[in-house]
């Protein structure tokens, strides 16, 4: 595996890349983090290293973004190493896709009167990965067969649910978290199309409850300012379509949020780094839910 270096990073703009990647497929009317794969093909499915082990955060939204634009339904992103070492080889041609991966380093300096301070910062590595579609001779593991979704276990999902310790209350025909209340309010399910419709929007609404101080303790208005309430929408979309994929929720669950859009669009367009951070907030939300439910669904 080729692991690019922060000089790399920087010459790059990797931050730039994803940015304009994603404020493309928005101006093209494509939500990169819904239903981003063939129903027909294959289920929902995170992607998933050579090891079986999912990708996270922006990579998660990235390579389901490379799918879909590429008819790919395996899962399984490989490095050229990983093909090589399993005894495979990438096919002629085939270009992979970028992934990204943050670190933390330290670096010390000196700040006079012989007094030395360590300083610690972050470090942006990236690499290249293949579509298991992209690579010849690999063993049936890497392609399996779609995901039956046809009925959503609304029971499991309220059992998983309850284990959150989240209090919630019945509305009449709007879903929403309360922060003064640390509570979430959600219409009866008989008022929601299918039982998955209710489940995504619970979920959605549970990822913005993690932003309380006594969970993750999320503030975006620190980082974003006058875009916080379209960060936070933006890290509750991300999380929910994450976390969805993680409690097995079929592909068409989730609804049309478009008056969002253009904040969005503008959040990016202002900040390159806004999508990359956001992914990574989100990411954190369905760690705290799903270690919060261990063991989950």
């Amino acid at each position: 595996m080729t692991l690019h270096t922060k000089i790399d990073a920087q010459r790059r703009d990797i931050a730039l890349e994803i940015t304009t990647k994603i404020l493309t497929e928005l101006e093209r009317g494509v939500i990169p983090w819904r239903k981003p794969w063939d129903g027909a093909r294959t289920g929902l499915a995170l992607p998933r290293r050579a090891t079986g082990e999912n990708y996270r955060g922006v990579n998660v939204i990235m390579l389901w973004s490379a799918a879909v634009a590429k008819g790919y339904a395996s899962p399984y992103w490989i490095t050229l190493r990983q093909a090589n070492q399993i005894g495979t080889h990438v096919r002629k041609g085939e270009r992979g896709e970028m992934v990204v991966y943050y670190g933390q380093a330290k670096k010390t300096r000196d700040i006079g009167a012989g007094e030395k301070v360590e300083d610690s910062f972050r470090f942006l590595k990236f690499f290249t990965a293949f579509n298991a579609e992209q690579i010849d001779g690999l063993p049936e593991r890497f392609f399996p067969g779609p995901v039956e979704t046809d009925v959503f276990p609304i029971a499991a999902h309220e059992a998983w649910f309850a284990k959150l310790d989240i209090k919630r209350i019945l509305t009449q025909d709007i879903a929403c978290y309360i922060p003064s209340k640390d509570v979430i309010g959600m219409p009866p399910l008989a008022a929601f199309d299918s039982a998955d419709h209710y489940a995504a929007t619970l979920n959605h609404e549970a990822v913005h409850a993690t932003g309380a101080a006594h969970r993750v303790g999320r503030d975006m208005s620190k980082r974003f300012s006058a875009h916080a309430l379209a960060a936070e929408e933006l890290v509750a979309e991300i999380g929910a379509s994450i976390l969805g994929a993680h409690l097995g929720l079929p592909p068409d669950h989730l609804s049309d949020h478009a008056s969002y859009v253009r904040h969005w669009m503008k959040l990016l367009k202002d900040d390159k780094r806004a999508f990359l951070s956001a992914a990574a907030q989100a990411q954190t939300a369905v760690d705290w839910l799903l270690n919060k439910s261990s063991p989950a669904l």
